[in-house]
């Protein structure tokens, strides 16, 4: 007589499968609802991403107006819509931002007004002209010195509107030439001052006069106008 394996009821079947899914979702629901260790106390929480401090300029955004990179390090001169607010970002943003004071003193920035020049002390000089003729500017120093730059805050002038950086010294520091009038006796500015020789006056990184050139009829006469470059033996003493 032959004989056959009994077969399981398909509803014990159903049974089964329905029970398994039950208890596999609820180990998940113990798994993702089960309490999350504390985190020890004074551990410290992710540290937030740096956010970068915007450069403003006379209470608005700054444009860019002229840049160069000195000794390896990126200078921005920066003004706002009207010029009337200026300062430079030196190094990688955020850099160090130095607020100019002759933007007070109604200099027109261009393209052409940042000048930088690279040795043992790192110098940028900013200049820019004043009046409707541009007949007179204004200057401002950026000295680096050990890594770390500075704005000495002293304005320069030259009321015959050269202002240039050069090593007159040849000490491998930049110096200072401002070209003026030698007015002997008249006020800058005035008429009589305007048609009198000028000569160039040459200053170190302190603002320390080295010295002065003899007198010539137009700033164009000396050597390398617009930016003059003189040697010690082109100095006297100033009148």
């Amino acid at each position: 007589m032959r004989t056959s394996a009994a077969r399981t009821p398909r509803s014990a079947l159903l049974t089964a499968v329905l029970a398994a899914v039950i208890a596999v979702g609820a180990i998940a629901a113990v798994f993702l609802l089960r309490p999350r260790p504390e985190q020890p106390a004074g551990a410290a929480e992710p540290a937030a991403a740096p956010v970068t401090p915007v450069v403003t300029c006379g209470g608005g955004p700054c444009r860019q107006v002229a840049a160069m990179t000195v000794g390896g390090t990126p200078v921005v001169l920066l003004t706002d819509a009207a010029g009337s607010s200026a300062r430079v970002q030196v190094g990688p943003e955020p850099g160090t931002v130095f607020e100019l004071s002759i933007a007070q003193l109604g200099v027109r920035l261009d393209q052409n007004s940042l000048r930088c020049i690279d040795g043992a002390a790192p110098t940028c000089l900013v200049r820019g002209d004043v009046g409707d003729q541009g007949k007179a500017g204004y200057g401002e120093l950026l000295v680096a010195s050990g890594g770390v730059w500075r704005a000495p805050g002293k304005p320069y002038f030259a009321d015959a509107g050269t202002l240039s950086l050069y090593d007159v010294t040849a000490d491998g520091r930049p110096d200072v030439i401002v070209v003026r009038h030698d007015c002997r006796g008249a006020e800058p500015g005035t008429a009589q001052c305007d048609v009198a020789p000028v000569l160039g006056q040459v200053y170190d990184l302190t603002g320390k006069t080295l010295g002065c050139t003899r007198r010539y009829t137009a700033p164009s006469d000396l050597r390398g106008w617009p930016d003059i470059r003189l040697t010690r033996a082109d100095l006297r003493a100033c009148p």
